[in-house]
């Protein structure tokens, strides 16, 4: 079990004058805004608590704040974090993943009696003088298919270009649909009914067939068929193709990809067929290898349940269990009732509770070998456009209760190495719509946690959409060599 994180304030006494105690933190939060920016664009990532600070809001900064207090009943200000974020930036620092809020927190504890300059030099010091980038050039990045991952994968891999030499999205494979095709495509990036408006900018270049996405040219490349594109002649060279289609699932039909010239990997963005390896980034990486040219990312399900069943057997040992997922509805499902291959899907999405089967327990032991045959999975899809919930009742080896149980996901949501795929509330007030939009692949509803002795029956969201692109985009960087240290080093 990690070991706990060293901030224990307890901060029970608001200011005297709030509200010119929230105005100055504001205006710390606004200078922030630059000094995240700058440091940003030379491949150092800030965070707080796990969170990306990149791309927020002065709000959604102090917010960011705010939400330590939530999960951690201790205070974090912009105070603390202000100081920690301008000595950063005195700094010529090399390529990383720097989390303030820990860096803070660690600070008020510090016996060594340094300046927080000298700590925030210390807990970074194998950066100093190292600025650069993690790849030698920037990676290329194809998008084969444009639906609702694809549009998705679009807004992220804009929002994570950095300096321009990280991931860089080139070109998007689609099927022509009319003559208004490109209008339409580059309409339906701009806003979106569930996830809003993208925060950027997109303009057509009708002459060139490309949308131009905050500045990146992407070229819209019109195919039928995934062998038939040369992307040399577009200047794309050893690109890894993100396939989003889901219309080739095993090898036979993902290898044509390969065939292109200019295509170097393929990642599916849905369970492989066949001997191509699944992988949950974050739970096994390690099973990558550089002959894998192929890899499917699994489902949104199993993405969202692998992380909490590796950390729960890790601890507890699970003898057995049962998943039930209560899934939103996806465009596989009718608007209205129609013929459908599949049994019970063809009623219609919008008005019924659909008992449908996933294959998401079986690939958790494809995953997690060591979880083979020990777990069963059923689904239900349910009248909702976005976010998905897993019940996941485990037969334990190791009994617990509520509180124990809890604490340890706690800990591992925040001071451990599976933090950036499991998130934690314990509001007893949240409902689906609060996680759209959440960046992980699972978050543990706490104050549903039931626990009779070696029976425990956890509750588990997840964005079905942005939280598994989120996962789509850690492998593939993981794919190209693109990762990044987390800092600082110490628990």
């Amino acid at each position: 079990m990690a070991s706990e994180q060293p901030d224990k304030r307890k901060r029970k006494n608001l200011p005297l004058d709030t509200f010119g105690d929230f105005q100055y933190r504001q205006a710390l939060a606004e200078e922030m805004l630059a000094l995240i920016g700058r440091l940003y664009r030379e491949n150092v990532h800030l965070m707080l608590y796990g969170k990306l600070l990149v791309n927020l809001s002065v709000s959604e900064i102090m917010q960011a704040h705010r939400f330590v207090r939530e999960t951690e009943n201790n205070e974090l200000s912009e105070f603390e974090t202000y100081q920690v974020i301008t000595a950063l930036n005195s700094q010529e620092l090399g390529p990383a993943e720097v989390d303030i809020g820990i860096i803070a927190a660690a600070y008020l504890f510090d016996s060594k009696k340094l300046s927080i300059e000298e700590f925030v030099l210390d807990s970074v010091k194998d950066l100093v003088g190292k600025k650069g980038s993690v790849l030698d050039k920037p990676q290329d990045v194809v998008l084969y298919g444009f639906g609702r991952i694809g549009r998705l994968l679009t807004r992220l891999l804009i929002e994570d270009s950095g300096g321009g030499d990280n991931l860089r999205l080139r070109a998007v494979v689609v099927r022509k649909s009319g003559n208004d095709d490109l209008i339409k495509r580059a309409n339906l990036l701009r806003t979106d009914s569930v996830h809003g408006p993208f925060k950027g900018t997109v303009r057509v270049s009708e002459k060139e067939e490309q949308l131009i996405i905050n500045g990146s040219e992407v070229k819209i490349i019109y195919s039928n068929e995934p062998d038939s594109v040369d992307y040399n002649q577009l200047g794309i060279k050893k690109a890894l193709l993100i396939d989003n289609t889901g219309v080739w699932r095993d090898k036979e039909g993902l290898i044509r990809h390969l065939k292109c010239k200019g295509i170097e990997k393929v990642l599916l963005t849905a369970p492989a067929k066949g001997k191509i390896k699944n992988i949950v980034h974050g739970i096994n990486n390690h099973t990558i290898n550089s002959n894998d040219k192929i890899l499917g990312a699994a489902s949104c399900t199993t993405n969202a349940i692998a992380p909490v069943l590796k950390v729960m057997n890790d601890e507890y040992q699970i003898i057995s269990g049962h998943i039930e997922t209560v899934h939103s509805y996806t465009n596989d499902q009718n608007l209205l009732d129609n013929f459908h291959k599949k049994s019970r899907r063809g009623r219609s999405a919008a008005l019924n509770l659909v008992i449908t089967e996933t294959g998401a327990g079986e690939a958790v032991g494809q995953v997690l070998p060591e979880l083979k045959g020990k777990l069963t999975a059923n689904a239900i899809r349910v009248p909702t456009p976005n976010v998905s919930l897993a019940i996941m009742k485990l037969h334990l080896r190791k009994k617990s209760d509520s509180f124990e149980l809890n604490n340890f996901l706690r800990q591992i949501a925040f001071h451990s190495s599976y933090k950036d795929q499991i998130d934690f509330t314990n509001s007893s007030e949240i409902v689906s719509s609060d996680f759209v939009g959440n960046r992980y692949a699972g978050i543990i509803d706490s104050a549903a946690t039931i626990c009779h002795g070696n029976n425990s029956i956890l509750y588990v969201w997840y964005d079905n959409e942005f939280g598994y692109t989120v996962q789509l985009l850690g492998l593939a960087k993981e794919m190209v060599g693109l990762t990044y240290e987390r800092y600082p080093k110490y628990q």
